[in-house]
């Protein structure tokens, strides 16, 4: 639970009753991670005017694959459960949950997986990233536009994911979504899906 001080919906006004409304108009509530970043509203549209550039050119799939995985590899339950919850408008929730648990084997195109595996890395270890990463995917057919999107993606999801776990932010499990989908999205990091992502790096020698 957060120490800091959320407005509460009754006490809203300005910027801030704006964007409560906006949540409670798509999502029929105001998440408890939207009233902690609406504690800079200007932050927060700002923000919002990001994801919604990155997404409308990147596409809405491909811009929720990448969240996803960007959120998995920041550990940021918060982002899962919300971006699962968004994922049921475009994907069956069978899918879903294989994706969830491991998307290197849930039927994805080699240029989902690679995209994700790009965003994982990025929020996991993003100090080992070379041009070769780059290099993959542009190998499988992305445009520079369309890899500077997909870093995008990622890194905005870096911003606001970290964000909410240092303050503490309660976990909302959005209504509709079912138990086996709530533990796909909870489950840890999968050790295998990790070192496919980030290879171990080399001892070297002398």
């Amino acid at each position: 639970m957060t120490i800091l001080r959320m407005t509460p919906e009754n006490e809203a006004s300005g910027l801030t009753a704006a964007i409560y409304d906006d949540d409670r108009r798509s999502l029929g509530y105001v998440p408890s991670h939207t009233k902690a970043m609406s504690l800079n509203p200007e932050a927060y549209i700002a923000f919002e005017s990001l994801i919604s550039a990155i997404r409308s050119s990147l596409g809405l799939r491909r811009y929720e694959l990448v969240t996803l995985a960007a959120a998995q590899g920041i550990g940021s339950t918060h982002c899962r459960l919300a971006h699962g919850k968004k994922m049921l408008s475009i994907l069956g929730e069978n899918e879903l949950i294989a994706i969830a648990r491991d998307f290197h084997n849930a039927g994805l195109s080699e240029a989902e997986v690679a995209m994700m595996d790009y965003g994982l890395k990025l929020s996991t270890d993003p100090a080992s990233m070379t041009d070769s990463d780059a290099q993959k995917l542009r190998d499988l057919g992305f445009s520079d536009r369309e890899i500077a999107d997909i870093t995008f993606a990622a890194a905005a999801r870096n911003y606001i994911s970290r964000a909410v776990l240092a303050m503490g932010v309660d976990l909302d499990v959005p209504e509709g979504i079912s138990d086996e989908l709530q533990d796909a999205l909870l489950a840890p990091l999968p050790q295998m899906q990790l070192k496919l992502a980030v290879p171990p790096k080399s001892s070297g020698g002398n």
